[in-house]
């Protein structure tokens, strides 16, 4: 096509949606983590093409939360939520370009629920308040670039070796041997009916719980010191991690399924936002040489089948992406058990930036892929 699937896509969803956070499957207009993946996204855009249509969207939706005196519109540090941190990303580019000092101060605000957010005996943190021990794949994702980001940006070295040793920890305690996948969550006290009472963890390999992971991974090693300690150990379990990922592809679609180890069994289905997070950080480990060329391969099959299977083009020329599974937790009210039943039951949906945000991600990936290698 004339013109790029990222520039497309892009253009379709600023079109249909001016605020992501009045998109219509949201309750209300809130500060969340939904928001934060589509503003990341914007920013990628904007780096790549310098059109300031896209660092006006990400102001316009950030402007309605950041009050002058930095404080944040429906957030409470209180609530202890990891989910809570993501959406901060942007306030580092609106500082960046702007110089406006509410943005320092909102993103302060959010260091600050980290310097004192509940955490394990071994320092992991909690996922949230609500969810006591806990440590979700997820969770992450929405704090561990932010941290990473602010620790090159502020000179604040101590978040570097708090950043890896919770990427280390989330492995050590999650990882399956056999497969070499990870569980969607862990449970220290191994009090949840979720939690083995072995190994505190989850029962199944949720997809995007373990694109969240690796996009945390591969985004955080864009601000880790090449001389960290740690470097290493995260770009290793990161290799071994992304051989996990493409053995459970499947081979025809090229897409990975809701439950991923799982495909036979009934209900189970290939699934856009999983997939999407998977195309985006193996293609970028690849790109970054953290992993080898073979996994670009299995990024460009992944691609493919999304275009092929999950992109959809209205009358009306809107560009959509569908088979976005709306949401997966644990416990809570109503208590979410983890098991297979349970991840195959949830709605799925058309256009959740927690699908569309990563796609579009995938999309400049993919373009930088087809500029670098001389056989495409």
């Amino acid at each position: 096509m004339s013109t790029k699937w990222s520039i497309q896509m892009s253009e379709s969803f600023m079109q249909q949606y001016p605020l992501v956070s009045d998109m219509p499957f949201q309750r209300r207009r809130c500060w969340n983590y939904e928001n934060g993946c589509m503003l990341t996204a914007f920013e990628q855009v904007w780096r790549k093409t310098g059109d300031y249509r896209y660092f006006d969207y990400i102001k316009t939706n950030m402007d309605l939360f950041i009050k002058p005196d930095g404080s944040i519109e429906t957030y409470r540090l209180e609530e202890y939520n990891v989910d809570q941190i993501n959406q901060g990303k942007s306030l580092f580019l609106l500082l960046e370009q702007t110089g406006d000092e509410r943005y320092r101060k909102a993103l302060e605000l959010l260091v600050t629920q980290m310097k004192s957010h509940p955490r394990t005996s071994e320092g992991g943190l909690w996922h949230k308040k609500i969810y006591p021990y806990q440590m979700w794949l997820d969770g992450v994702y929405m704090t561990s670039p932010l941290l990473a980001r602010y620790a090159q940006a502020f000179g604040a070295s101590e978040w570097f070796d708090d950043v890896t040793h919770e990427i280390l920890l989330m492995e050590k305690h999650a990882r399956d041997p056999k497969t070499g996948l990870l569980y969607h969550g862990w449970d220290e006290s191994k009090e949840q009916s979720w939690a083995d009472k072995e190994s505190g963890c989850s029962p199944h390999f949720w997809g995007r719980a373990l694109g969240w992971y690796v996009m945390a991974i591969v985004d955080v090693l864009d601000f880790l010191p090449i001389d960290h300690p740690k470097r290493g150990l995260v770009i290793g379990l990161f290799y071994r991690l992304a051989e996990a990922i493409a053995r459970v592809q499947e081979p025809e679609s090229g897409l990975w399924y809701q439950v991923l180890d799982e495909g036979e069994r009934e209900g189970n289905y290939l699934e856009a936002s999983g997939s999407a997070m998977f195309v985006y950080a193996l293609a970028k480990g690849a790109r970054k040489g953290y992993l080898s060329d073979s996994f670009l391969h299995v990024a460009r099959n992944g691609f493919q089948g999304l275009l092929t299977h999950c992109v959809e083009k209205d009358a009306d020329g809107s560009l959509h992406v569908n088979q976005i599974c709306s949401v997966a937790g644990l416990g809570g009210t109503p208590y979410r058990d983890g098991s297979y039943a349970y991840y195959i039951s949830e709605p799925v949906r058309r256009d959740d930036p927690k699908g569309f945000a990563p796609f579009v991600m995938a999309c400049l990936e993919m373009e930088e892929s087809s500029v670098s290698d001389p056989h495409r």
